[in-house]
């Protein structure tokens, strides 16, 4: 990175194990290469991902791209929703972030929070920081808001002012938490913490664990989540099939059942307000001239597939406290 980056002599970087979660990591790349692809053919503009995805050769379904970007579009709008109620005097905690580009995608609508945290596994972190310092376009708005000498680097954590990205095991939460606060996680500030098909990859226990802590750990806060809904049908079962054969099992799947057992798993463990809706009713909710835009970009054959597809996902949000800030007034 042309930056004054320095690296600390010992690495403290967490030695667990990740051979079993190699399945999961796997569905970040192909996460991450739909959106590329869809951002290549004009879904939506982000100059950032093609720094950290490669372009896939294989054209992906408009089905597929239609999903992302009602995906993308959903949470980017509950995001903007609670930096507006916070007026940014807030912080984010991306967990299971990936290769996402929020962080700078904010930076440009000057809608950045007090300070974004993104959590992944250690591998996935690596492959990021690694981008980070040979891509001037990323690392540039790290280090203009850094107001320090030099940035805190290692092989698996980034921490400066306003951005920190840190590797950890989710499932493992004091670890969580000892790394979150050693890059100045503040308890005290409203913080959102996002989670995009993460959750359905822990057991019940460990997912239940971690939405408690979050809701324990923070007084004002609001939690999104992204992930599969209404997986007891057929098509439901035939997605668990496709993602066994690719050796990635969804530990979670029983949660995953209708948006009243999303809601319920919210409101249970901490949570005071918690809203589901299938992605199907997001699309339909999405503004009309942007819909008109995307579907004139390629042809869908099949709209009953896209139904389907949309009506086995699901955009979910809670909050806790923040009723000053008019935090359950958030809506989409």
């Amino acid at each position: 990175m042309a930056t004054n980056l320095r690296k600390p002599s010992v690495d403290s970087s967490p030695s667990f194990s990740e051979t079993d979660d190699e399945g999961v990591r796997g569905t970040c790349e192909d996460a991450s290469m739909c959106k590329r692809f869809a951002v290549s053919i004009g879904y939506w503009d982000d100059p950032y991902i093609q720094h950290l995805v490669r372009l896939s050769k294989e054209r992906k379904a408009p089905e597929i791209n239609r999903g992302y970007f009602a995906r993308v579009h959903g949470i980017s709008q509950l995001i903007k929703s609670f930096l507006r109620k916070t007026e940014c005097h807030c912080q984010i905690i991306n967990l299971g972030a990936g290769m996402d580009t929020t962080f700078w995608m904010l930076k440009d609508q000057d809608l950045l929070p007090s300070k974004y945290f993104e959590v992944d596994f250690p591998m996935i972190v690596t492959r990021k920081l690694h981008s980070i310092k040979y891509k001037p376009l990323l690392s540039k708005p790290i280090v203009d808001l850094h107001s320090e000498d030099a940035l805190q680097i290692d092989g698996h954590m980034l921490d400066s002012k306003r951005y920190a990205i840190i590797g950890a095991d989710l499932r493992d939460l004091s670890e969580l938490e000892e790394k979150l606060k050693k890059c100045n996680m503040n308890t005290q500030l409203p913080t959102l913490l996002i989670t995009e098909c993460v959750l359905v990859y822990m057991t019940p226990e460990q997912s239940t664990n971690l939405i408690k802590w979050a809701a324990s750990t923070f007084g004002t806060a609001m939690f999104i989540n992204y992930e599969q809904v209404n997986m007891d049908d057929r098509f439901g079962q035939i997605m668990i099939e496709n993602l066994r054969r690719r050796q990635c099992d969804l530990a979670g799947v029983e949660t995953c059942k209708s948006l009243e057992s999303q809601r319920y798993r919210l409101l249970s463990n901490g949570w005071e307000t918690a809203s589901a809706m299938n992605m199907m009713e997001l699309y339909n909710r999405l503004p009309r001239t942007e819909v008109s835009r995307i579907e004139s970009l390629e042809f869908l054959d099949e709209l009953e597939l896209l139904e389907q597809l949309m009506q086995h996902y699901c955009l979910c949000w809670a909050t806790r406290g923040g009723a000053a800030l008019g935090l359950k007034e958030i809506s989409y």
